[in-house]
């Protein structure tokens, strides 16, 4: 049990740090190795729990960059996507096909990555399609899987081109709000077991320093360093999971 719990820590340290520096990278580490010790259902509620509050804590470091306005649609069609995700996880959580499933969507945001251009950075151009499609389909993937990350990021790219902290400070209060849509609807339906809010309480420690440290370093690190390292990382995991999650 000890060295589960200190497993799991390094791993929330790592995702933390990851976003931290970078805005989103969280979920998609977590998620890369949480399902090897609990199923897709337990290991998405642990992690969504622990990003309220990585979410809220950078985002209160970088509050006076919010802009409320450039949020509205991409966050209520992220609402109606994490309403679907939750019922999707509810009901077909435990099956372990989901892991394989998740390796298979891993493998494509690390492909996603490491080859895709940059968004157009024109934000006066974004076609009102954009936030609709990137703020659903994070909906639903960040609520069945906790890793919808990719889908916001392109379109806060293009919005905040050339500021990353107004990128990363929209980004995460995007990803609190839905985050807490998600906790909330679990909670009601009694999916929070004991064994998971000691988890939760593990990765408190962990999600507090190592964003700390990756905001700390927001500065001095280069945010395409430390994605490249992380897809690695992801791609060795999603392979495992494709390979032996089925199981």
């Amino acid at each position: 049990m000890i060295v589960e719990i200190l497993i799991v820590f390094a791993i929330i340290f790592a995702g933390s740090f990851v976003q931290g520096i970078s805005g989103f990278g969280f979920g998609i580490l977590a998620m890369s190795f949480m399902p090897f010790f609990f199923t897709v259902k337990d290991s998405t509620l642990l992690v969504v729990a622990l990003a309220v509050l990585l979410s809220f804590s950078i985002s209160v470091q970088l509050r006076r960059h919010i802009q409320w306005r450039s949020i509205g649609v991409i966050l209520l069609f992220a609402v109606i996507g994490r309403s679907a995700g939750y019922y999707i996880l509810h009901n077909f959580g435990e099956m372990p096909i989901l892991r394989v499933i998740l390796g298979i969507f891993l493998l494509a945001v690390v492909v996603y990555l490491l080859v895709s251009p940059k968004p157009n950075a024109d934000r006066t151009k974004i076609p009102m399609l954009v936030p609709i499609m990137m703020g659903f389909f994070g909906g639903i993937v960040g609520g069945v899987f906790g890793v919808g990350g990719p889908f916001f990021v392109y379109f806060f790219l293009m919005a905040f081109p050339a500021d990353k902290y107004a990128y990363t400070a929209n980004l995460q209060i995007v990803f609190f709000l839905t985050s807490m849509q998600t906790v909330f609807l679990h909670s009601v339906s009694g999916d929070y077991t004991l064994n998971i809010l000691l988890f939760i309480l593990v990765g408190v420690v962990a999600v507090l320093t190592g964003s700390r440290i990756g905001v700390h370093f927001l500065q001095h690190v280069s945010t395409q360093q430390v994605k490249k390292l992380a897809a690695v990382v992801v791609a060795i995991a999603a392979v495992n999971l494709i390979i032996f999650g089925g199981g």
